[in-house]
């Protein structure tokens, strides 16, 4: 059987029950306060997508994690922020990848070496299967380069642009 097979297999045995396993409701609200929390602090949004699987027409052509975190950064429009400050943290479970997707805003301010070393340090805690604390570690990663390239301005209405809830597919 072909690797692209073998892929496609591995990708449509995983369903929503076993998402919601990983990350279940209290999982969830944890990283719902999480963001939340983080985003009084700056002035950015964060937003967190976490897929079981890629869907057929992904897997069909053979895409990979960063054209579906792509994708997503533009559906949930994490691009459509008021300062170009969006930032999607998106997670793979089948494949254990965290692809993090910043608006041009702050892709001026950090680069990319930036945010491949932030995911390279998600990377052993996805492989170990604690994926809620991949996640924390890079809301916590992200808040800290948010913090530093956009601060609060102190008198500023700090405007909670996009939804704080992890978003699953």
């Amino acid at each position: 059987m072909s690797t692209k097979w073998l892929r496609i297999l591995r990708h449509r045995w995983w369903d929503d029950a076993d998402t919601r396993r990983l990350i279940g409701p209290e999982a969830l609200k944890r990283l719902e306060a999480r963001v939340q929390e983080s985003e009084k602090r700056h002035s950015g949004e964060i937003r967190l997508c976490i897929e079981g699987g890629l869907p057929w027409r992904y897997l069909w052509r053979d895409a990979t994690a960063r054209e579906r975190a792509l994708a997503m950064f533009g559906k949930l429009q994490v691009w459509d922020t008021e300062d170009n400050n969006g930032v999607l943290i998106y997670l793979l479970l089948v494949e254990h990848r965290i692809e993090i997707v910043a608006d041009r805003g702050v892709a001026r301010r950090v680069p990319q070496a930036e945010w491949d070393r932030i995911v390279q340090q998600m990377s052993q805690a996805l492989r170990e299967g604690r994926s809620e604390e991949a996640l924390n570690a890079a809301v916590d990663a992200v808040t800290a380069l948010l913090v530093q390239h956009f601060p609060v301005v102190e008198g500023a209405h700090n405007v909670d642009e996009l939804a704080n809830r992890p978003h699953m597919v």
